[in-house]
């Protein structure tokens, strides 16, 4: 054993030595709650207590008595004097007890608290001679034992930036239900277990169904259910919910991640072009108060209108000559501009890849990338000036795609034959290719009217707006590789 795992059998026996010494005393060490341990129902937030009390002077003291909890970060002992730090969501207070002011109970129950322990204080509040703003304490319970100590560097969400992102969050997709509730769409939820799992192009996670005696997958998209809604009546809908995806871990992917997807029948990908203006202008407003800010040391401009390129105008001007579906050196063109591709490709997932490697992460200010080919885009109507293309824009970001959206296809026929594409696209190797779902072109057999849909990556659109490096930040439980987890 290292020297560092010895140590830490040690710290963990201590612990539980001291939980024993506890429950032979009758202290129990897991209370049911704060007024069974102290006699009040909820504690007051510590930035309450710092907001009230802010101004008094270095040694004033005050008769209001206030409660507070939370864990126990910092510990001093002088002997007579005993000083604790605990820490709510909300900030952090000193906690002062005395041999002679203190409840004796509670002033030796104080040589049982271990940094980690959520605590219950009671007492006036006041600042030491110093000015330090403090809680004198009358009594004190042990709410929580921790029995392992917290890590070294252990700073919970005291980090201003991780509870801004969580709160980011929340505030986010606030924002989101107010814009498309007042707009008349309706919240949905769609099955996260699918027998297939299409709306996107990507490799699913599969599990079975041990009662049905099936195998499912996990949703990998919202888009494939909502729009059965759409055949089914409902002309506005939205779902905001988690998809999977088994696909590779970077600074932009996570396994799961949280997407908004709204379709809005008799729209089209132009209307989609307005909502995402109109809703992320929101969320920014919201977030930052501004529409100017700083992104990874630049000026982002959210100010509408946002630019609008295509798919092969970027990448004509990015590779210095004219770009189109026919020419048929693409393979060739692409390599030459260091850009690798398959064999078993097509032109249209060529170019794609060219506007991927070679324009994408240039975007800066948001811009609508408009005008995708068929062949990377099985689920959008063809384009209305060149059947070649379709109408499906992707929204990028700080060089980062943050939304798609379509003119829907509703033909179920071509529908049909796309995904027929797909199938073969699949059995020449092509992992991520769009599976065949016979009861999604039944559900177009009976009829959905022409549509706009869009779906909008909140983790990625909150990497943006407060400027977070990698999409983990903005993930409260990110998925890590195996050595990367800590205790």
């Amino acid at each position: 054993m290292t020297e560092e795992g010895f140590r830490e059998r040690e710290v963990l026996k201590a612990r539980r030595e001291t939980l024993e010494r506890l429950r032979a005393k009758g202290i129990e060490p897991f209370a049911l709650n704060l007024e069974s341990a102290l006699g009040v129902p909820e504690p007051d937030r510590i930035d309450a207590v710092r907001e009230e009390f802010g101004g008094l002077e270095p040694g004033e003291m005050r008769d209001a008595v206030r409660t507070v909890a939370g864990r126990v970060v910092l510990r001093r002992d002088m002997g007579k004097l005993k000083f604790l730090v605990v820490r709510d969501r909300s900030g952090d207070l000193q906690l002062v007890a005395s041999a002679t002011d203190t409840d004796p109970a509670s002033f030796e129950l104080l040589g049982e608290v271990d940094l980690g322990d959520i605590v219950g204080a009671t007492g006036r509040v006041g600042t030491t001679r110093k000015g330090e703003l403090s809680i004198f304490l009358e009594r004190i319970a042990i709410l929580t034992k921790a029995l392992r100590p917290l890590p070294e560097k252990w700073h919970g969400l005291k980090d201003p930036d991780l509870q801004q992102r969580y709160r980011a969050r929340a505030t986010t997709l606030k924002v989101m239900r107010a814009y498309l509730d007042e707009r008349g769409f309706a919240e949905v939820e769609t099955p996260v277990l699918q027998p297939v799992a299409g709306g996107a192009l990507a490799r699913p996670f599969t599990t079975f169904h041990q009662a049905l005696g099936i195998e499912l997958k996990l949703r990998i998209s919202l888009e494939l259910y909502l729009k059965r809604l759409l055949v089914g009546g409902m002309d506005r809908v939205y779902e905001i919910g988690r998809n999977f995806r088994n696909e590779g871990i970077g600074p932009t992917y996570n396994p799961e991640f949280t997407m908004l997807e709204a379709y809005e029948a008799y729209g089209d990908y132009h209307s989609m072009m307005r909502l995402a203006e109109e809703l992320l202008v929101g969320c920014a407003r919201a977030l930052r108060g501004s529409l100017t800010f700083l992104v990874r040391g630049r000026d982002l401009d959210l100010t509408p209108p946002w630019r609008r390129i295509t798919v092969l105008g970027s990448v004509s001007e990015a590779v210095g000559e004219d770009i189109t579906l026919e020419r048929t050196d693409l393979a060739d063109l692409a390599d030459r501009h260091g850009v690798g591709v398959d064999p078993a490709w097509g032109p249209g997932k060529i170019v794609q890849e060219m506007f991927e490697k070679l324009v994408e992460e240039s975007l800066f200010d948001p811009t609508f990338v408009c005008d995708f080919p068929r062949e990377v885009s099985p689920l959008a109507r063809p384009h209305r000036e060149n059947p070649a293309l379709t109408e499906h824009f992707d929204l990028v970001m700080a060089g980062i795609e943050l939304a798609t959206a379509f003119s829907e296809l509703t033909d179920p026929d071509e529908q049909r034959a796309r995904f027929e594409d797909q199938a073969r696209a699949k059995a020449a190797g092509e992992e991520e290719a769009h599976p065949l779902d016979e009861e999604f072109l039944r559900a177009l057999e009976h009829g959905m009217p022409p549509a706009g849909g869009i779906g909008i990556g909140l983790d990625r659109l909150l990497m943006v707006l407060l400027d977070a490096p990698s999409i983990r930040d903005t993930i409260l439980f990110p998925q890590m590789r195996p050595d990367e987890k800590r205790d």
